[in-house]
């Protein structure tokens, strides 16, 4: 009997929301968090995102839109530790996901 493959999962090196100077990162996407949880929540703070600008936008309120700003860079953290795991998985199998 095959063994069933491991499911692909973050490898937890995409960090988000620099602080001090010199800047160092404030959090860090958490190894081992299956890819399709991960793109789960992608999509579920992409549509709050969506939201909060248009109503930032709408109401003229900085906090919305600076909430927006805060979500954006942990999506764009998801995405980018998804994208890496993936990367990694095709130079060193050779297997596209």
């Amino acid at each position: 009997m095959a063994e069933q493959p491991k499911p692909l999962t973050t490898i937890g090196v995409a960090t988000f929301l620099d602080v001090g100077n010199p800047p160092i990162d404030l959090l860090r996407v958490q190894p081992g968090i299956p890819i399709d949880d991960a793109y789960e929540q992608v999509s579920v703070l992409l549509s709050y995102i969506r939201h909060l600008v248009r109503e930032g936008d709408m109401e003229d309120d900085h906090k919305l839109l600076g909430a927006a700003d805060y979500l954006s860079a942990l999506a764009k953290a998801l995405m980018n530790d998804i994208e890496i795991a993936k990367n990694r998985l095709h130079y060193m199998y050779g297997v596209s996901w």
